[in-house]
C-alpha cells in the first residue's frame, strides 16, 4: 500500500507525492538517470551508493524484475524516484514487481511528483542533498533534514561496497550480449578457461557484467577488495590488472591511489569510471566535480585517435581536469556534451582507462571494442 511521501532538497524546495517500495525516512544526493530502460542494472550498480536517483522517463517498471540481469547482490542507493510506476510489469522474465523488489531490499521509491521540474532544478542548480521521507512533520523541519545531512564530496563510498574477501570469477557473457571480440554472441556461461592470463579485478564497487566481459576474453579473473595492496596483488602474479567502477568521490581513496602507483609500469592496467578517475589521480592529474553529472546510456563521445564518435553509457560525478593531466599522460577520449576527459592513457606503461561503461547492459555496445584492446595489451606483455 502506498502513502504520502516527500522529497525536501537543501534549496528549501519540497515535493510530495505517494511512495511504493519501503517506508521510512532517507538522506542522499539528489541525481538523474536519462536512460529509458536498465532500472534494474541501475538499482543494482554499486556507484550509486549514496545517492537518490530520478528517473527521467516518466514509465518505469513495465517489464518487472528477473534476477539474471543485476549488477551486484545488494541495492546501495538510498532512494528512487520516478514520476509514474507501473504495477502490472509484463515481460516472461520478470519474477517480482519493481515495487516488490523495492520493498524486499528496503529501498524508499517515490512517484507522482514532477520529475521534470525535479531535473530541471538539478540541472539549474547541480546535484544536491535530499531526504524522502514517509514520516510525519512539517516541510521545513524535513528541509532542515536535507541541510543536516553530510553531503557526498569528501566522503569514501567505496567503503560500504568493497568485498570483504578475494573470489573467482566463472560467468561469461548472457546469451543476447555480443561478443567484444569475436563480435559473435555470449551464452558461455561458466567458462573454463584454465590456460587463460590471470587478470586481477581490483573491486571498489564493480557492476558484474565487467568480469563477464573479461571472463568472456578467455582470461582467468580473480576479483579482490579496492583495499588490498599492490604488493598483495602482484603476490598473485597477474598477467594485468583491472580498476573497478564504484561511488562517490575518488579523492579520499588514498589506499586505492597508492595501491595503483605501485602496480604502474609492472603489469598491464585497464580502469573503468571511477578506475579512469584513480588511475589519473595516481599519475598526479587533479579532480573536480561536475555541476550535475553524467548519467545516462545516450553519452556522446569522441575517440581521438580513430575521430569515431560513440554512443556510451555513463554515471559518474566528477571528472579528471585536463589542464591538470601529466605530460606522461594522453587524453584519448572526450566526451562531446561538455568536453570532459572520457578517457586516459599513459605513454611510458601500458595503462589505460575510460570514464564510461564498455560493458553496458543496458546498451549501448559500441565501446565493447576496448575489452579486445585490453586482451591485446596483455598478450603484448
Amino acid at each position: 500500500m502506498s502513502r504520502p511521501a516527500r522529497l525536501a532538497l537543501v534549496d528549501g524546495t519540497v515535493f510530495h507525492g505517494q511512495s511504493f517500495g519501503a517506508t521510512g525516512e532517507v538522506s542522499g544526493e539528489v541525481v538523474f538517470n536519462t536512460s529509458m530502460t536498465g532500472y534494474q542494472e541501475i538499482l543494482t550498480d554499486p556507484s550509486y551508493c549514496g545517492q537518490i536517483v530520478t528517473m527521467t522517463y516518466p514509465l518505469i517498471g513495465n517489464y518487472g524484475i528477473n534476477p539474471e540481469d543485476v549488477e551486484s547482490d545488494d541495492l546501495s542507493l538510498r532512494g528512487f524516484i520516478v514520476r509514474e510506476v507501473c504495477r502490472h510489469e509484463s515481460n516472461f522474465r520478470s519474477n517480482q514487481s519493481l515495487g516488490d523488489y523495492l520493498a524486499a531490499n528496503n529501498i524508499i521509491g517515490l512517484e507522482g511528483i514532477d520529475t521534470r521540474s525535479l531535473v530541471r532544478r538539478i540541472r539549474i542548480h547541480g546535484a544536491m542533498t535530499g531526504v524522502i521521507s514517509t514520516e510525519g512533520g512539517d516541510d521545513a523541519s524535513l528541509v532542515e533534514k536535507a541541510r543536516q545531512s553530510p553531503e557526498l564530496a569528501g566522503l569514501d563510498l567505496a567503503r560500504e561496497v568493497i568485498p570483504r574477501g578475494s573470489s573467482a570469477w566463472s560467468e561469461g557473457l548472457n546469451a543476447i550480449v555480443r561478443d567484444p571480440v569475436t563480435h559473435g554472441y555470449g551464452g558461455l556461461h561458466d567458462l573454463e578457461t584454465a590456460d587463460g592470463p590471470l587478470v586481477v579485478a581490483i573491486d571498489y564497487g564493480m557492476k558484474l557484467n565487467i568480469p563477464r566481459h573479461l571472463k568472456q576474453l578467455g582470461c582467468r579473473v580473480q576479483i579482490v577488495p579496492g583495499t588490498w595492496s599492490a604488493d598483495q596483488i602482484l603476490d598473485l602474479q597477474p598477467a594485468g590488472v583491472f580498476l573497478s567502477n564504484g561511488p562517490g568521490d575518488p579523492r579520499p581513496l588514498d589506499y586505492a591511489i597508492t595501491t595503483i602507483q605501485g602496480l604502474l609500469g609492472k603489469v598491464p592496467v585497464f580502469g573503468i569510471c571511477l578506475g579512469n578517475q584513480l588511475l589519473g589521480l595516481a599519475c598526479g592529474a587533479e579532480i573536480f566535480k561536475l555541476r550535475f553529472g553524467h548519467r545516462g546510456a545516450n553519452q556522446p563521445v569522441l575517440n581521438k585517435e580513430t575521430g569515431r564518435v560513440e554512443i556510451t553509457s555513463q554515471n559518474h560525478g566528477f571528472a579528471l581536469s585536463a589542464d591538470s593531466m601529466p605530460s606522461n599522460v594522453e587524453v584519448t577520449h572526450l566526451n562531446l556534451n561538455d568536453q570532459t576527459v572520457e578517457g586516459i592513457r599513459h605513454r611510458d606503461f601500458p595503462a589505460f582507462a575510460v570514464q564510461y561503461h564498455p560493458e553496458a547492459s543496458a546498451g549501448p555496445h559500441d565501446s565493447h571494442y576496448l575489452f579486445g584492446q585490453f586482451r591485446e595489451m596483455l598478450q603484448q606483455a
